[in-house]
């Protein structure tokens, strides 16, 4: 996929996620686009996954650049970031959980 392709999946995909809910996040957007598998979403979830970037389907620099295209479309169409936030499913003590190898060993 080039980059300009990967370009109209990301917005295509934000549109569609603020359209249906007023919102958009990250994991959902590399869901819709196909980078991120729902089962290993899940499987992250519940804590059988340490960090997330780990099963995405696509090498670090094109996932740095959906995350910079996701922000490139918010700045362009005027969204609001907000603080986000995924705590462990299955668990009745919450943990917090990380999206990168960075987050979670700092």
């Amino acid at each position: 996929m080039t980059e300009k392709e990967l370009i109209g999946k990301v917005h295509s995909a934000v549109y569609h996620q603020c359209q249906r809910r007023g919102y958009a996040t990250p994991v959902d957007v590399l869901m819709e686009i196909g980078v991120l598998p729902k089962q290993k979403y899940e499987d992250w979830r519940f804590g059988r996954i340490d960090y997330l970037e780990r099963v995405c389907t696509v090498n670090l620099r094109k996932l740095s650049f959906i995350m910079h295209q996701m922000r490139v479309y918010a700045q362009k169409t005027g969204l609001k970031p907000s603080f986000c936030y995924y705590k462990q499913w299955g668990v009745k003590k919450k943990m917090l959980i990380g999206l990168t190898q960075q987050a979670t060993t700092t």
